[in-house]
């Protein structure tokens, strides 16, 4: 079809394609809370002036919310502009251990620094979601997705905690984390005070459902963060996401009225979905702690994906971009209830294409 497979979240490229609307496709390709708060207003100066280049007011919300000391804490153009001053680190460090299937972009990043890496498979089977003892991993630095991107599997801290003495630098993506039950108990932030060589990356647009705001953070000790901020551009987070993330952060107890909100959906429709695709011919669902599904099926799963795209305007992430996967997987992003059932009964209505 000729749309990007590295990242969900295509609807534009497949509307193009299909040659309808993008409100007209639900997708869920892309695993994102399927609400967002209620836009708060925002001053005129968020528009005209330029953004504060120390980002104070929004370091101060992200660092409230941990209990964290504001030079701890660096807000970035997502997630994915974070990973790429962690990978200039892991490049003069030696090399990088991932595990694969594992995010593209951590290679993405660690080749803009033509950074060595070695990808440790991950065993393609297992019984429940976690907490689970995350493999060992080569090299002098350690790449670790909590929970794990593609496969939702949840990593115990006793085990991630004891990589903090095996490799000179330990990075954890906690991107999905936050959308977890009982999921923080597992977080490595507490132990960022005591450990110059850890670096945490959260994404705080997944959580409330804004990719297009383009907003996470880094937690690490701030000699390395003072690095990084001369390292990047001036203004990497605009004026109108800083915010509105800020509002949206400002109030703690309202922040975790919300992250509760959000956990008790994962848990309870990822639990709902996980039964209802295991009565779908064809295709296995993997257990899960994160909001999203990976599936996999006895063949090829292209013709199914491209009959939901196609008869359905119902979008799921291709796999291909994942080390390790191919074909015969898909990951479904967990939807609001109504259209979790829509995904369902497409699913059972092309099932045949499967069997």
């Amino acid at each position: 079809m000729g749309v990007d497979l590295r990242h969900g979240g295509n609807r534009q490229a497949v509307a193009d394609v299909l040659g309808c609307r993008p409100s007209q496709l639900l997708d869920a390709s892309a695993s994102l809370a399927p609400w967002t708060p209620r836009c708060p207003r925002f001053s005129e100066a968020s528009l005209r002036d330029y953004p504060d280049r120390n980002q104070r007011s929004l370091r101060q919300a992200i660092a409230a919310i941990h209990g964290l000391p504001l030079d701890c804490v660096l807000p970035g153009n997502g997630a994915a502009e974070l990973f790429t001053w962690a990978a200039r680190d892991a490049a003069a460090v030696g090399l990088s251990g991932l595990l694969a299937p594992g995010f593209a972009d951590y290679r993405r990043a660690l080749q803009c620094w033509g950074a060595a890496l070695a990808e440790k498979p991950l065993a393609l089977s297992w019984d429940h979601a976690g907490p689970l003892t995350h493999p060992p991993l080569e090299g002098s630095v350690a790449w670790i997705c909590n929970p794990h991107n593609p496969t939702g599997q949840l990593w115990s801290l006793a085990s991630l905690e004891a990589m903090l003495d095996r490799h000179a630098l330990v990075i954890c993506d906690e991107a999905f984390l936050p959308l977890v039950p009982e999921a923080e108990h597992q977080s490595m932030i507490p132990l960022v005070a005591h450990h110059p060589n850890l670096v945490v990356i959260r994404s705080l647009t997944k959580l409330f459902g804004v990719a297009g705001l383009r907003v996470g953070y880094a937690i690490a000790q701030p000699d390395r963060l003072k690095r990084w901020q001369a390292w990047r551009d001036p203004w990497p987070v605009n004026g109108i996401a800083a915010a509105l993330i800020e509002q949206w952060l400002g109030r703690p107890g309202r922040y975790k009225c919300w992250c509760s909100r959000v956990q008790r959906w994962t848990a309870s429709q990822g639990a709902w979905m996980q039964r209802e695709l295991t009565r779908v011919s064809g295709i296995t669902p993997m257990p899960s702690a994160a909001n999203f599904l990976l599936i996999s099926g006895r063949h090829s799963l292209l013709p199914l994906r491209e009959a939901l795209e196609h008869d359905h305007r119902i979008l799921l992430r291709d796999c291909r971009s994942f080390a390790g996967l191919g074909e015969t997987w898909l990951r479904i992003g967990l939807q609001a209830p109504r259209d979790n059932r829509r995904i369902v009964r497409a699913l059972k209505q092309v099932q045949r294409i499967i069997c």
